[in-house]
């Protein structure tokens, strides 16, 4: 018994040290603030390689406000990441975001889709968590009425009809073909660019649906071959872009073949095999090589990850710092104090000037359309903007 209560002695006093360890090591970083920013995207599955790239666009902007050391509300700013994968699935989202909140981030970038973002904005807005999305571009995003949402990308109105009128009036394509993946941004954006397309006198020729899990079109694509469509448009992510230009030109179609947002990526053109040539996809903003501090982030990106941008992590860097503009203006990471100033952010971007309008939408968004030319994506045409350089 006398070694019973020996051992429980040194236990007990060993947890006295531990936890007057923990006190001390508190009391010393009481002058640092600790600020969490949660970040939800797919790092797994189909569209993994534009996830991780959401969370390098991220942690890199977070890297480069910790090496500033960084001063908000009289005290040095440490920024740590929370990154959080959402599968593209709006329920593992809505269990991500609970997650975030109940992890107490002071704000969250993301989500990347917009089928995601949706449902997860509710959970940010009942517990006052500003969410800025680098990507989310469906309308319905900032159209739900929670002024915790934000996006520094162009939406899905604006996207479209940028496409649409450039199939019609400067490609000068009236017989159209559509096709979209059923999710919140595919769709969105499709429909947009309907309407755009027809009220520039085009023709709708065949509307055709898919899933973002699909592979195999050539059914789909046989039924629209016997319409002669001029173009065919696709809604929705370059897994499914590969696969479908492939089988577009393995049936023989010189059909010309356009996406979104969702299919700028290097990705598409590593994977098509050269069926990819001469494809249209559109990105919001301007080229970075346009932008002031463009080729200097993607210089140091590639550094840092060793691979190429893969389509939204410039987006990313630029929502951090909005968020970290707002907190800095508030003299608060606290998220009841900085969001009503998160709305009124001006900021040169590496992507854009950001400034929102009073749904949380970025103001005056340019669209710049890109073709594959000779295995590259080269700019062609900035819409809403000064022409790109070719």
């Amino acid at each position: 018994m006398q070694i019973c209560r020996f051992t429980l002695f040194a236990v007990l006093g060993i947890v006295l040290v531990a936890c007057g360890n923990n006190e001390t090591t508190s009391t010393a970083a009481s002058d640092e603030l600790v600020i969490r920013i949660g970040a939800a995207a797919p790092l797994t599955g189909p569209q993994a390689h534009v996830g991780k790239d959401n969370e390098y666009g991220t942690r890199m902007a977070i890297d480069d406000a910790n090496a500033k050391g960084l001063m908000i509300g009289g005290k040095k700013a440490r920024f740590e990441l929370l990154s959080e994968d959402d599968q593209t699935d709006p329920k593992t989202a809505t269990i991500v975001a609970q997650k975030l909140v109940d992890a107490k981030v002071n704000g969250v970038i993301g989500h990347m889709n917009s089928g995601t973002s949706i449902p997860a904005a509710s959970i940010y807005f009942k517990n006052g968590i500003p969410q800025i999305s680098p990507s989310a571009t469906a309308v319905k995003f900032t159209a739900q009425g929670y002024n915790t949402s934000f996006r520094v990308m162009t939406n899905d109105a604006q996207q479209g009809q940028a496409l649409g009128e450039f199939a019609t009036q400067v490609l000068g394509l009236k017989k159209i073909a559509v096709i979209d993946d059923r999710t919140a941004y595919g769709q969105g954006l499709a429909d947009e660019f309907v309407k755009a397309a027809q009220a520039s006198g085009a023709q709708i020729v065949a509307r055709e649906y898919t899933t973002d899990k699909s592979v195999d079109f050539t059914a789909v694509l046989t039924s629209i071959k016997g319409k002669q469509p001029e173009l065919l448009f696709f809604g929705g992510m370059d897994p499914q872009g590969v696969p479908m230009v492939k089988q577009l030109r393995a049936l023989g179609m010189k059909t010309q073949f356009v996406m979104g947002d969702g299919g700028y990526t290097p990705k598409l053109i590593e994977l098509a095999g050269g069926a990819e040539e001469g494809t249209y996809a559109s990105l919001p903003g301007v080229p970075l090589d346009n932008m002031p501090s463009g080729r200097d982030f993607s210089k140091r990106y590639e550094a840092r990850f060793h691979q190429p941008i893969q389509l939204y992590a410039p987006y990313c860097y630029d929502a951090v710092n909005v968020m970290i503009a707002a907190m800095q203006k508030a003299g608060s990471a606290e998220p009841a104090k900085y969001l009503p100033e998160v709305g009124k952010v001006v900021l040169d971007g590496v992507t854009a000037k950001i400034s929102f309008d009073e749904k949380g939408d970025i103001k005056g968004g340019a669209v710049t359309i890109y073709q594959v030319r000779q295995g590259k994506w080269s700019a062609v045409q900035t819409m809403g903007g000064a022409p790109a350089a070719h």
